[in-house]
């Protein structure tokens, strides 16, 4: 098995080198309007951001801005393919233009680009970011009424193109069984409030680079790739920063496009790839022995779990999980400007084992790696 990564320097307003119907999933997190460290990047791209901006007329800055997003959007209807889903975490913005103080809505306005340009809706996730702010609140502190609340959430929305997409072939019933994901796992990952998720402490991009891309963390990443896709599946993010769409991505054993503006950032994906399969083949064990620490302690509340895993042996609470399997990196090449991967195609051998007698041992060995890999 092997995925294959692109790396496109380009503007995701024009993905004119990815064919129509060519990708099965989007996830992206595109500049802010309206957060200044992006004010540059719109300029670049429509001219008015600046004058609007030095003229104290933020509506017209707004507008401005997501005239640029909307012609990303239509090329992402565009490329995706007939069922195809589409995950865009977004910031609404606050900023005080000319002594006002307000809130500038970037989710409502990229909803509405999103459904008149085809789009169906489905329902969003609230990401509740960690933050080390010691005050939470903003202007007049206890005085009535000049205070306002501090956002500490983001949006991810999600659309998707058409109708639901079907696997009909016993080739593609097959691949979406492997591609399972834990019971468990699907209670945390499709509730509607995310929190806890936070950057790995193994940095996959240096830290400076993180901050200039405000890259969102890995796991959010893998988690929307394992919810909305297959493997063998290709994954866009037309504005890509630092890739880490493109890592989750080959992580989950996923094909991947990564498009952006700025070489050096590309340069830093091709990087941060080459350096995956250890962070990558860490992450697979974490989640194994997640699990295993989940059977055990449903084990011990007295609840049964009626199927078992064929491939590691372990019980699974639904019929769905009995063929998940993980697939390791071996290892990552650069062939012809493509990133390759190539996959163990047979499940993680140390984890195929009598789980009945050991599990009771895992506990402490889930927690190492659960610490290590910051989970």
């Amino acid at each position: 098995m092997e995925t294959t990564t692109q790396l496109i320097r380009g503007d995701a307003t024009s993905l004119s080198s990815i064919g129509d119907s060519a990708v099965n999933l989007v996830v992206t997190s595109p500049p802010y309007p309206m957060i200044e460290m992006w004010d540059d990047v719109f300029e670049q791209q429509r001219k008015g951001v600046r004058d609007a901006l030095a003229t104290n007329d933020g509506t017209r800055a707004f507008s401005l801005m997501h005239e640029v997003l909307d012609e990303a959007w239509n090329e992402v209807y565009r490329v995706l393919r007939p069922g195809g889903v589409a995950c865009i975490n977004i910031g609404d913005a606050t900023r005080t233009i000319d002594r006002d103080f307000q809130l500038y809505s970037n989710h409502s306005r990229i909803l509405t680009s999103l459904l008149a340009g085809g789009f169906v809706s489905l329902p969003d996730i609230l990401w509740r970011k960690p933050t080390n702010a010691p005050n939470k609140f903003m202007g007049s502190g206890m005085l009535p009424v000049g205070a306002y609340v501090t956002y500490e959430h983001e949006y991810i929305l999600i659309v998707r193109k058409g109708l639901r997409r079907e696997f009909k072939t016993p080739e593609e019933k097959a691949v979406r069984r492997q591609s399972a994901f834990f019971w468990e796992e699907r209670n945390t990952w499709f509730s509607d409030i995310w929190v806890g998720i936070r950057g790995a402490k193994q940095q996959l991009v240096d830290q400076a680079t993180r901050k200039r891309s405000a890259a969102f963390p890995f796991d959010l990443a893998f988690r929307l790739i394992s919810m909305f896709s297959v493997k063998g599946d290709t994954v866009l993010d037309p504005f890509s920063g630092t890739g880490i769409t493109s890592l989750a991505a080959m992580a989950a054993g996923r094909n991947s496009i990564s498009v952006d503006l700025d070489e050096g950032l590309l340069s830093t994906t091709r990087t941060a790839i080459a350096s995956l399969p250890e962070f990558a083949n860490q992450h697979i064990r974490a989640r194994l022995l997640q699990h295993a620490e989940f059977v055990r302690a449903r084990i011990e509340s007295g609840k049964t779990l009626k199927h078992r895993n064929q491939y590691y042996g372990f019980e699974v609470v639904t019929k769905q999980e009995q063929e998940l399997l993980f697939n390791d990196i071996i290892s990552v090449a650069d062939k012809n400007g493509l990133m390759t991967a190539t996959y163990d195609e047979e499940p993680q051998s140390d984890f195929v084992r009598d789980w009945s007698e050991e599990v009771a041992e895992l506990p402490s060995e889930t927690r190492q790696l659960q610490a290590q890999l910051n989970l």
